[in-house]
């Protein structure tokens, strides 16, 4: 595999992730940060913005995990994929206990 498809595994695992928490909020009707809100990030967004954020995220987490060729059998590439995983799930974590602790 070329360096460029290490990189969409990485990203691939990130956004893939991100769909779970924005996706489960807004289906249970709860407001949750995204992007789009006021301050981004921060403030917190209708349910309905945050499904739709979590299907675009799935849209290009599925497109990233294609062109990184997860599936291949690469086991590099496996694991960036799962690194990338990793990565926002802690860094979601560290975000969030601060928001929660004010």
């Amino acid at each position: 595999m070329h360096w460029y498809n290490y990189i969409a595994c990485f990203f691939a695992g990130t956004f893939l992730t991100n769909v779970v928490p924005h996706f489960v909020h807004g289906i249970s009707g709860d407001r949750f940060p995204t992007p789009f809100a006021h301050p981004p990030g921060k403030g917190l967004s209708s349910p309905t913005v945050n499904v739709v954020w979590a299907l675009a995220n799935l849209v290009v987490g599925y497109i990233l995990f294609r062109v990184g060729k997860v599936s291949s059998g690469d086991d590099t590439g496996i694991v960036i994929f799962f690194a990338g995983i990793v990565a926002i799930s802690i860094l979601s974590s560290v975000n969030f206990a601060k928001k929660q602790a004010r």
